[in-house]
């Protein structure tokens, strides 16, 4: 079982920073891979970010150049900083853990097993 808990969300400025943080329970995090969905008002989930156990990194397009995730294993803690925030980035942000046991890497939420609660990012113009 893995609890996450996301933090770090708020109301910011178009163009400005911001890193989202995910801690994890247990002590089996650096076996999992982790991603980063987000969901807009009266849209789907959409995957963001994922980075596999062994530290390789996954983007979607859109923000592909201005979000970065990573992991400290140590820490049992995920990231993701996103970088020259756009109003259309405005979601709740969620982290999750997919235990893949050789699987290749997935950008499907159904195929995680853990998620937090979210975290709202909210970009104004």
């Amino acid at each position: 079982q893995v609890q996450l808990v996301e933090s770090g969300g708020g109301l910011v400025q178009a163009g400005v920073s911001l890193r989202l943080s995910c801690a994890a329970s247990g002590r089996t995090f650096s076996t999992y891979d982790m991603g980063w969905f987000r969901q807009a008002p009266g849209k789907e989930r959409e995957f963001v970010a994922a980075i596999r156990w062994s530290g390789s990194t996954y983007y979607a397009d859109s923000v592909k150049g201005r979000f970065t995730i990573s992991r400290e294993n140590a820490k049992n803690t995920a990231y993701l900083q996103m970088n020259s925030l756009k109003p259309e980035d405005t979601a709740v942000y969620y982290c999750a853990a997919s235990y893949r046991n050789g699987r290749a890497v997935t950008t499907k939420d159904y195929e995680y097993d853990y998620w937090g609660q979210g975290t709202q990012v909210t970009v104004s113009s």
